[in-house]
């Protein structure tokens, strides 16, 4: 019940206009009346609002209050292990926040090399076609990503996956390894290096070490390494 709930939560958590019983019953794969009891369950403790039949579906006061009462800055706490991952690597690291179909920079430690990549924060990118973002999409299930892409997915790039299946198969692997890989897929001449998890919230977070193409094959498996160091000291400080 718990995690019915949460996933109905998580969904609705970037949907300002909200969703009907029937899209949200889609999205987390849920029979509708299975989701329409939970969010009348939510909708008595103003967790949600507009719990009516033909009424769009929104977060309620009580759940935005204490989201705005947190003290937990999660960007401020992953900093240090930002700064401590961008210094063993010499690269830029980012760190993005997933919004639906799309990733957003929320902030970045530049790298020290001359020729780094460096991109703005609050700039949003596709999912698909990023390493933080697929590692995100590795959080979800298969059915969510569909219903995410609606089985679109537009080349940015020549190398840029366009065949759902093609991405699902990859996903999938990602979720045992936890680092995805972008392989100019997003920008021509800057491969990627990424891992996503959850923060004590709930939210979904990547962090990624992007490099330009010409030394991305010399540096790739150091920066696997560092990186999957940098998730197990990460995730025992959310934990801690």
């Amino acid at each position: 019940m718990i995690a019915r709930a949460a996933s109905i939560l998580r969904v609705l958590e970037s949907e300002k206009e909200g969703l009907s019983l029937g899209q949200i019953a889609k999205r987390v794969n849920l029979p509708r009346s299975t989701v329409q009891r939970i969010v009348y369950a939510l909708a008595k403790e103003n967790f949600l609002i507009g719990a009516t039949p033909n009424a769009r579906v929104k977060l309620g006061p009580a759940i935005l209050r204490m989201a705005a009462n947190t003290s937990f800055d999660f960007a401020t706490h992953v900093r240090p292990h930002l700064e401590a991952l961008a210094q063993s690597t010499g690269e830029t690291v980012d760190l993005s926040m997933w919004r639906g179909e799309k990733m957003v920079f929320v902030d970045q430690i530049a790298g020290s090399r001359r020729l780094s990549a460096i991109s703005a924060v609050g700039e949003s990118y596709f999912a698909y076609s990023s390493a933080s973002g697929k590692a995100a999409l590795s959080l979800l299930d298969d059915v969510e990503i569909k219903k995410l892409f609606d089985g679109k997915l537009v080349r940015e790039t020549p190398s840029t996956i366009t065949s759902m299946g093609t991405l699902l198969q990859e996903i999938n692997e990602i979720r045992t390894s936890h680092i995805a890989v972008d392989n100019e897929e997003n920008t021509e001449g800057i491969c990627a290096i990424g891992t996503a998890f959850h923060d004590s919230l709930g939210r979904i977070f990547a962090v990624s070490v992007p490099v330009p193409t010409i030394r991305f094959i010399k540096s790739k498996a150091t920066i696997v390494k560092l990186l999957h160091d940098f998730r197990a000291g990460l995730m025992a400080s959310i934990h801690e």
